[in-house]
């Protein structure tokens, strides 16, 4: 199972040693990771050092290495140049995607967040999360109803309590959410360019300021996994990120969603996501994949508001 490795203490030197990630500090040796089992790098310790020769074998084995700031949102990525055997021709299709096709996939992916934001309220039970559900399928093409800010105005309140304002420069629950959001940003940012697609070229977000449209875009039906695991347990997340704050959130890409087959991971999930863009973007398809719920990773026999589960993160 792939690790998010996080560097979180100041000071650390990482290096390639025998294609592993090498962790060490003051000259000693305190950790060792196989790069094949890293699925992202991020480092929030200032005066952390990195090697060229580390940085081209993560970037060799589609790993992003996300450098992240004081509030734990992520600052940079680094990415591969190419990571797909058909990156030319899926990118000519990519950057060839008509407004309408853009307009109608966004609806489709707003479509899923609200579904999901109703799963994390309780996956369709009660009040609240049928409101929810039923503002799903009010989404149409570009969203112009702005159905998402509707959904977001009924679900925070909800899931986080009547006096929760989402702030990124906030401490406590928002520095966690900011912590989770950075974690789905790098998996999301790995399946994107192995794909073969462009991360800077995006469906709705349009920045020119922002090299990431496409991943934005694209891990929008994925944050709710965060926000549930941040509400579960709101003792964990105080004001400072412990590292078993860290290793809950980082496991959020290891959470089960329920697909045709069975259940899958969620980093499964965000490449069976890009492998359906793929095909929409040639001609290929017409829909996006999505999983048969979003519940599956919460509720019923499938409860992680308590110990992470194994596999997760790693904070050095």
């Amino acid at each position: 199972m792939w690790r998010i490795l996080d560097i979180a203490q100041p000071g650390r030197t990482l290096s390639l040693e025998r294609e592993a990630v090498k962790v060490s500090t003051d000259g000693a040796e305190i950790a060792r990771i196989p790069i094949r089992d890293v699925a992202a790098l991020l480092v929030h310790g200032r005066g952390t050092m990195l090697t060229l020769n580390l940085a081209d074998a993560l970037a060799t084995a589609g790993a992003p290495v996300v450098l992240c700031g004081a509030n734990h949102a992520a600052s940079s990525v680094l990415l591969p140049v190419a990571g797909h055997f058909e990156h030319a021709g899926r990118l000519h299709a990519q950057a060839a995607a008509s407004l309408p096709m853009r307009k109608r996939l966004w609806a489709e992916l707003v479509r899923e967040k609200v579904r999901a934001q109703a799963g994390a309220l309780g996956g369709g039970v009660g009040a609240d999360a049928a409101r929810l559900a039923k503002l799903a399928q009010s989404v149409r093409s570009g969203d112009p109803q702005n159905i998402e800010a509707q959904a977001a105005r009924l679900y925070w309140p909800r899931l986080m309590g009547a006096d929760f304002r989402r702030d990124r420069e906030a401490e406590g629950p928002n520095a966690a959410l900011n912590y989770g959001y950075a974690v789905l940003r790098a998996a999301m940012s790995r399946q994107v360019v192995a794909s073969g697609l462009s991360p800077a070229l995006g469906l709705h977000h349009r920045s020119r300021l922002n090299p990431f449209q496409l991943v934005d875009d694209l891990m929008e039906p994925f944050r709710p996994l965060v926000d549930r695991t941040v509400a579960d347990a709101p003792e964990r997340f105080g004001e400072a990120l412990t590292p078993e704050a860290k290793a809950t959130l980082a496991s959020v890409v290891d959470l089960p969603l329920e697909a045709d087959e069975g259940l899958i991971p969620a980093t499964r999930a965000m490449e069976r996501l890009c492998a359906s863009l793929c095909a929409v973007f040639q001609g290929e398809g017409k829909r996006l994949w999505r999983p048969r719920s979003w519940r599956a990773a919460r509720h019923g026999a499938f409860d992680f508001s308590g110990d992470a589960p194994g596999g997760g993160g790693a904070d050095a």
